[in-house]
């Protein structure tokens, strides 16, 4: 049981829901792309994947200097739980303006999003 607690403690913020929303959209997103998209800071978002990945939602993968996260399809009740998500998200009104403005957000170069959020030595 201590697995199904932590997957429904990881859902029940609204921005970790975002974030599981916006990995439905993108099978991939750095982790500057979800910080942009959440408008909070680095740390905050680095703790909400820290829940995610905790439990067992997401996972992770280094490249170089940048994180990127993705849905962790291990089992099947993960699946059935992301179907669900997805479609009850699918008309809601906030869930919309995420996805048009991950839009936005992938089509920039994941450097760019970094020097906004933490200036010029971001990237040196």
């Amino acid at each position: 049981m201590n697995e199904q607690v932590l997957l429904f403690k990881a859902l029940s913020d609204r921005n970790r829901l975002r974030i599981v929303s916006a990995l439905i959209e993108y099978d991939e997103l750095c982790a500057c792309q979800i910080t942009e998209l959440l408008t909070i800071t680095s740390a905050t978002s680095s703790r909400h994947l820290g829940v995610l990945i905790q439990s067992g939602l997401i996972q992770s993968r280094k490249e170089g200097r940048w994180v990127y996260y993705s849905l962790n399809s291990c089992c099947a009740s993960f699946d059935t739980m992301i179907t669900w998500i997805k479609a009850e998200l699918k008309n809601d009104e906030d869930a919309q303006k995420d996805r048009e403005e991950l839009k936005k957000i992938v089509a920039e170069e994941p450097a760019d999003i970094c020097r906004r959020q933490r200036g010029e030595k971001c990237c040196l």
